[in-house]
């Protein structure tokens, strides 16, 4: 991605004029691009996807930015995917990503309580070292909905398995601590005791988890083990590390739990991020409301208009950012 990146930057420059200030930009913009592109394990530009767009867009959303930066930072990534097609590397299929000019807000992806039990219950089909680890794994992504980059970071020290709390550093180092539920404990305790130290090369490695080599599990490790169980667990949807932290927000959101109580166990700064989970709470009960009640089921006129007002307003849209 670096060759191509300063080709691009060499095009915009001597064949654009873009100025150096607008230079500066895109850089900076496209250098985030390429940080999440490297999280999520894709190696080649042309193995790029419309999905890991998608979500690229969804984590600009969810670090706070405002509407008019996700525009810029989505802009300047179409521009490059512009230059890469015209290059020849990267599929057609990105064409209708790079026509898309609006930034709507997006609802979080979200699984439902059947399919985590399912997730975490093909990582119990083995007992395998690797296999405990994993369903510990899942057991605290869903507990705490902890960033990837965060989980990857705890230590050993991290976690108090009497009181039954995992200590978290998040976004510029801020601490918080994140209650774990009985079964998180129970398999977390089983990953120390009899998976860890058969992964364990180096005793002075204090970082919890680990891979098959005894080193601190990646970025990359960790969203191809979500990927493999969702897709064992036959979950049509793509599920990812993020997806974890969406469910465990929305869920708690649907069993009781006050935005602001989310908003600390998240660690997010403001709670405004936290209210996009209020919305996806909204609509599951809006589905299951219009499944279960008998006058809902019926498709009237009044059900048509609003449809037709929805699409006029994501019309309205279709220019910006453009």
């Amino acid at each position: 991605m670096d060759t191509y990146l300063q080709l691009f930057f060499r095009y915009i420059k001597s064949e654009r004029g873009y100025s150096p200030n607008t230079l500066a930009a895109y850089k900076r913009d496209l250098a985030q691009f390429k940080t999440f592109l490297e999280g999520t394990g894709v190696a080649r530009l042309d193995k790029l996807d419309p999905e890991e767009l998608d979500d690229f867009v969804v984590s600009l959303q969810d670090m706070g930015y405002k509407t008019s930066t996700v525009a810029r930072k989505v802009a300047a990534t179409r521009a490059f995917l512009r230059f890469l097609y015209a290059e020849g590397v990267v599929e057609p299929d990105l064409l209708d990503w790079l026509r898309q000019p609006k930034i709507e807000k997006r609802l979080p992806r979200t699984l439902s309580r059947d399919q985590v039990e399912r997730l975490i219950q093909t990582a119990s089909l083995e007992e395998t070292p690797l296999a405990l680890r994993d369903r510990a794994l899942l057991e605290i992504l869903y507990a705490t909905g902890m960033r990837a980059s965060e989980i990857i970071r705890v230590r050993i020290n991290d976690v108090d398995a009497e009181i039954g709390t995992l200590r978290c550093f998040g976004k510029g180092s801020k601490e918080r601590t994140i209650p774990l539920y009985a079964e998180a404990i129970h398999q977390l305790q089983r990953y120390l005791a009899e998976s860890r130290p058969f992964l364990l090369r180096d005793p002075a490695e204090r970082t919890l988890f680990l891979n098959n080599r005894g080193r601190p599990l990646t970025r990359q490790g960790l969203w191809f083990l979500v990927k493999h169980y969702a897709e064992a667990a036959g979950i049509a949807s793509r599920v990812t590390p993020h997806t974890l932290r969406h469910t465990f927000a929305t869920h708690l959101l649907e069993g009781g739990a006050e935005l602001r109580e989310v908003q600390q166990l998240l660690g997010h700064a403001s709670i405004t991020t936290t209210q996009i989970y209020t919305e996806v709470s909204s609509r599951r009960r809006r589905e299951v409301y219009n499944r279960a009640h008998p006058r809902a089921r019926f498709t009237g006129s009044s059900r048509g208009a609003s449809g037709d007002a929805d699409e006029a307003y994501l019309d309205q849209g279709d220019h910006e950012g453009g």
